[in-house]
């Protein structure tokens, strides 16, 4: 499994397409906080913190965690090399999680460099240092969080598909409806049981639970449930072929 995982981020990080997400993200959320003028703007807030980042980032990975998944298994199908990963020495669940984790792996290394907005911020503060720290690191797990689910709704789309572009339209409309269509119905849901309960079918009420560095139990238990499902689907869809 771990020979499969390397494999997965050195064949990444060997194609320009890595590089052109990960810049692309970066010139972005750069672009964004840094230069546009506009309410994401950092400089233009006057607060020493990187609230935007955090607000912006689930809709830009909306994107790009599909741009990294989308090849996961589409690829194999369409190049005919499925059926030859499919012999080796591991079962589909192993399979299925080196290409899982390879995808975190490949985001958190796009999500690394924006450590630098982290130590501009907090140079930039009155006085040198006054951010808030458990805020921000507590935002950047939830990214992590956030990023576990979009990776298994994305190598799920990959796996029904053997077009990557079929793949990543489907990845992003996944994505869109647990992030943001539930949440939107929730609240116009009147009722208020039934609406909290749609609400927190989403993901986007858990992510902005741990974005403001609350660390609760319950949203670690919807993110873990939420990744295990679709990595069971991806496991069904794959296991289908022996049907």
């Amino acid at each position: 499994m771990f020979a499969l995982l390397k494999k997965e981020i050195s064949g990444f990080l060997g194609s320009l397409i890595g590089y052109i997400v990960i810049g692309v993200f970066l010139l972005a959320t750069g672009l964004l906080l840094w230069v546009v003028p506009s309410d994401s703007n950092i400089l233009n807030s006057g607060y020493a913190g990187l609230d935007p980042l955090f607000i912006l980032a689930p809709w830009v990975f909306m994107f790009l965690i599909p741009a990294v998944t989308m090849r996961s298994f589409a690829e194999e199908k369409k190049t005919g090399t499925i059926e030859l990963l499919l012999t080796r020495p591991l079962s589909d669940l192993e399979i299925i999680l080196a290409k899982y984790f390879a995808c975190i792996v490949l985001v958190i290394l796009a999500l690394l460099p924006t450590l630098v907005y982290y130590f501009s911020v907090s140079i930039m503060g009155d006085p040198p240092g006054n951010i808030d720290n458990g805020r921000t690191w507590g935002s950047y797990l939830g990214l992590l969080f956030l990023t576990s689910g979009f990776a298994a709704i994305g190598v799920f789309a990959s796996c029904i598909s053997n077009n990557q572009v079929v793949s990543f339209i489907f990845a992003v409309l996944l994505c869109f409806i647990c992030y943001f269509v539930f949440g939107f119905l929730g609240l116009q849901i009147s009722s208020g049981v039934i609406g909290n309960f749609v609400q927190s079918i989403g993901i986007s009420i858990h992510y902005s639970s741990m974005s403001r560095g609350v660390i609760d139990t319950r949203d670690v238990i919807y993110f873990a449930s939420l990744s295990i499902a679709f990595i069971l689907m991806t496991r069904t869809s794959l296991e289908s072929r022996k049907w």
